[in-house]
């Protein structure tokens, strides 16, 4: 903070000091309403969010006091009655002191001029910004005094045994409503990549944006009442934060692209954390923000979910299926040239990575063994009552194979457990089944470990290990078939095929190497047919980089390899911004009865930005950072641009390469700023320019108090 801003917030102190000044003479009894905002927001675990502004967890007593102009009369009482909505349109009465069943209620306590005042909200109360009204009656009911309009925020409490978002650990609650940095997983089951992201859910005024998404939907506007009582339960609110951070059929905050252009508003890889999403939704009047993909619907949620006290966490599922028509099968029609064939309207898909949240509650509209960890997917796939958002739904559900329980267990199921066929398309028309895969879907499901900036797995958590007999049973449910995968009475194959590859860089040459293996005795010759095929992470084509077509012979009991060469100016015409090949090698021989085929894809990766930030930083004192990226590529790269930002350090900044980058030249460029709070922070930078995408780097920055100097200390008070 300048000095400009402590001159001015010395001044207000002033003003304040000159109004309770005035305030003295007053006639009426209550001077004053202290809301003790930085003592109940320590006690409260919210003083992150702010320290002026009272904001409490349900199920947890917290006190005001009233400064009076001297004792209350004797035979006087106090009244308080609670506010809920733009147009009032919840009143709630609190009780005095404690009564049945579980409402609000206070007691008081009366000093000579102050009455302390305690009131305690129910484990199910209503969560929002509520208007508190203190009322001085008269022992006949009449309104003496009134103060009215003060105003506090009420979040869920996972700290409250009561409450049923309650997570009995206080290492899972730091990491899963405490930690406003995470790691999202992305790349394929193979090749698993992290990037880091800043939630920033106690970043300023995202608290006041979340309540905003909550008052926008569609439930709000169709009838407000009914949708601020419903309030008080997690499920519901969930799944309205589901629909609401996807755009698709409400005034939601991001719009969804998976293939460019993006020039009318941000690549969805380009983000690094939510805050900027969540203020420019907010700031351009709720008009829906451009662009997002799963990873960034997901974190986006995490974010809203966690700033309003519902255990959450990012959840990457690698290999993830997308069955459109409930069969628990993902078909993929090929031509006689191995490419896939366009169908007429939605189809069946299956993504590298798909990325959704699991939240923490208790499911009282369920039966017993629901509790726990519910799945919630802000990405727009496919209707759910109408709607597009996805659950909660039960990860134990998914395991069991209980596809009744709500909401969208047959969808998730198959996100998880689909079977993967392909076939060939004849000219005939007629379909081969060349390729049936019963275990491929739904591999390292992983999300960010409590314990550090490293992967956990989960898999087991929503699927039986593969090929037992409990994971069959669990098929046999849910309506899946099921094939015996030690069925010795079929004959195993003579011709085995795999691919095998280094791990690339992008902008280099590299192979491919094909391998046939014979286990018969007699030598076989083949077909071999091999295409290179750019595409996204959601498994959209690109374009084709390069086919080859080889007749091979395999001597018995042997393996040839065939290799086929890549060259950077074959597949930089049509990769995609993921940065992904597809390679399909097919073999067809004489005397086989059917052909084999095998798929594989190769994530190209990218160097990292260099981020330093030397020295020791301290709260409102400037610290600079040092950034550093060398062209990896064999041309030039235009329009370079870096994005940093980090939650308690810096809002979102762009800094402009000037020029093109020439190949192998190293940039460097130096920033200066002033961390807001302390701890443990992470500062995230992104890279982009014409040719080279998504470039990210971290630096990690201890913010300290400076003990010896005050001004730091009033700043972070005042931040």
């Amino acid at each position: 903070m300048s000095l400009v801003d402590i001159k001015h917030e010395t001044k207000t102190l002033w003003r304040h000091l000159e109004q309770r000044s005035r305030m003295a003479s007053h006639k009426g009894l209550i001077l004053d309403v202290d809301l003790r905002s930085r003592e109940n927001n320590l006690a409260h675990r919210t003083r992150e969010i702010d320290q002026k502004r009272l904001i409490v967890r349900r199920c947890q007593p917290f006190s005001i006091a009233l400064e009076c102009n001297g004792p209350l009369p004797p035979k006087n009482h106090l009244q308080l009655v609670l506010h809920l909505g733009k147009r009032d349109e919840v009143v709630i009465k609190v009780q005095k002191e404690r009564g049945a069943g579980d409402k609000w209620w206070f007691n008081q306590q009366r000093a000579q001029d102050e009455v302390l005042l305690t009131l305690h909200s129910p484990a199910d109360a209503v969560i929002g910004q509520y208007s508190l009204a203190v009322l001085m009656m008269s022992p006949e009911g009449r309104i003496i005094e009134k103060k009215d309009k003060i105003s506090f925020h009420l979040l869920y409490n996972p700290w409250c045994k009561d409450d049923v978002v309650y997570l009995p650990d206080e290492t899972l609650l730091q990491e899963y409503i405490m930690n406003e940095e995470g790691v999202i997983y992305m790349g394929t089951w193979d090749y698993i990549k992290s990037i880091h992201w800043n939630y920033g859910q106690f970043e300023d005024y995202v608290m006041d944006i979340c309540f905003e998404v909550l008052d926008n939907s569609n439930d709000a506007l169709r009838n407000s009442q009914m949708d601020i009582q419903r309030r008080s339960d997690p499920v519901y609110v969930s799944r309205i934060i589901t629909a609401m951070v996807n755009s698709n059929d409400d005034r939601g905050i991001l719009t969804g692209r998976w293939t460019e252009p993006y020039g009318d508003g941000v690549a969805p890889y380009r983000w690094t954390g939510s805050v900027p999403i969540l203020r420019q939704w907010s700031k351009s009047g709720v008009k829906a923000v451009k662009y997002g993909q799963c990873w960034v619907f997901a974190a986006v949620a995490c974010t809203v979910l966690r700033c309003l006290g519902i255990p959450t966490r990012h959840i990457t599922n690698f290999s993830s299926a997308h069955d459109v028509d409930g069969n628990l099968s993902i078909d993929f029609l090929l031509d006689e040239s191995l490419e896939t064939l366009e169908s007429r309207g939605r189809r069946d898909s299956s993504w590298n990575f798909h990325c959704w949240t699991e939240s923490w509650m208790r499911r009282d509209d369920l039966p017993k063994g629901n509790d726990g960890w519910q799945v919630l997917d802000p990405t727009p796939q496919e209707l759910s009552d109408g709607v597009f958002c996805c659950g909660p739904c039960p990860v134990t559900a998914i395991k069991e194979g209980n596809l009744g329980v709500k909401y969208d267990a047959p969808f998730i199921f198959a996100e998880v457990n689909a079977d993967i066929i392909h076939w060939i398309v004849q000219k005939s028309g007629q379909r081969r089944k060349i390729k049936a895969d019963q275990t491929s879907v739904g591999k390292n499901i992983s999300t960010k470990s409590v314990y550090g900036d490293f992967r956990e797995d989960v898999t087991l958590h929503y699927k039986y290990p593969e090929g037992s007999k409990k994971e069959r049973e669990v098929y046999e449910k849910a309506g899946r078939r099921v094939t015996d995968p030690t069925d010795e009475s079929a004959e195993p194959a003579r011709l085995q095929l795999s691919i095998k590859h280094a791990k690339p860089v992008f902008g280099t040459d590299f192979d491919v190497i094909m391998e046939v293996e014979n286990k018969g005795d007699q030598d076989a010759h083949v077909q071999l047919t091999v295409l290179a095929m750019a595409v996204t992470y959601t498994s959209v084509y690109r374009g084709e980089c390069q086919r080859q077509m080889t007749t091979v012979k395999v001597p018995a009991h042997k393996v040839q390899k065939e290799v086929l060469r890549l060259r950077y100016d074959d597949y930089a015409k049509c990769v995609s911004d993921d940065h992904l090949i597809r390679v399909k090698a097919f073999v067809e021989a004489p005397g086989e009865n059917e052909p084999i085929m095998t798929v594989t894809d190769i994530p190209l990766s990218r160097p990292e930005v260099i981020m330093q930030v030397p020295g020791r930083a301290f709260v409102c004192e400037q610290v600079k950072a040092h950034i550093s990226f060398t062209n990896p590529l064999p041309v030039p790269l235009k329009g370079g641009v870096f994005t940093v930002e980090g939650a308690g350090l810096l809002s979102s900044t762009e800094i402009h390469v000037k020029g093109d980058i020439a190949p192998g030249q190293k940039v460097s460029i130096q920033l200066s700023f002033s961390p807001m709070r302390t701890g443990v922070r992470k500062l995230l930078v992104d890279f982009d320019s014409d040719r080279l995408k998504d470039v990210k780097g971290v630096a990690t920055v201890v913010v300290r108090k400076k003990y010896n100097n005050n001004i730091p200390e009033i700043c972070e008070w005042m931040s």
